[in-house]
Parts: C-alpha cells; sequence; structure tokens
C-alpha cells in the first residue's frame, strides 16, 4: 500500500528534522567539551532524543504504512504534530547556528 500525501509529507518533516538536528547535536558537543555545563548536556540529551524519535518515526511511517493509512484524522495529526515540531526545531537551529 503507498503511503498517502499526508503521511508522505510527515515522513519527510520527519527526515527533516534528523537533518536539522545533526549539526545542532555537533555543535551542541563541541560546547560541552568546552563549557561542561548542566545546560549544554540538557541540550545534548534533548537533541538525541528528538533524534531518536524522529528516526524511529521516519522508519515507522515506512515499515507500517497501514497503521497510519486508516484513518485520515490521524494522518491529519501526525502531519501537524511533526510541522509543529519542524517549527520548534528549525528555530532552535536558526537560534543556535547563526
Amino acid at each position: 500500500m503507498a503511503m498517502g500525501p499526508l503521511i508522505t509529507a510527515a515522513a519527510i518533516l520527519g527526515g527533516l528534522n534528523v537533518l536539522l538536528l545533526l549539526p545542532l547535536l555537533g555543535v551542541w558537543v563541541r560546547n560541552y567539551a568546552t563549557f561542561r555545563t548542566g545546560l549544554v548536556a540538557g541540550l545534548i540529551a534533548f537533541a538525541v532524543a528528538m533524534l531518536a524519535e524522529n528516526a524511529i518515526a521516519v522508519y515507522f511511517f515506512f515499515s507500517m504504512q497501514s497503521f497510519y493509512a486508516g484513518d485520515p484524522h490521524v494522518q491529519q495529526a501526525v502531519l501537524v504534530l511533526r510541522s509543529l515540531q519542524f517549527v520548534a526545531i528549525a528555530g532552535l537551529s536558526y537560534t543556535t547556528l547563526r
């Protein structure tokens, strides 16, 4: 069964989230090596958790397509949540990397 357009968009956003989190994680690991503060350690933990969550989500989008295919409201909710997460990570990336 092919993925619908909403789940395809959610999968793409999950992949973009992973791509945005990788450089953030790199910056925060370098900063932790320099400053060794709890705040930076917390940012690293956040990045690792979000990276794992998004990678697992993308995996499930492709391996369990029928799980999301049944209800269009579920697909819409998944897309909205991925979109909100993307906006949050993009804002954090912009702030951190500039």
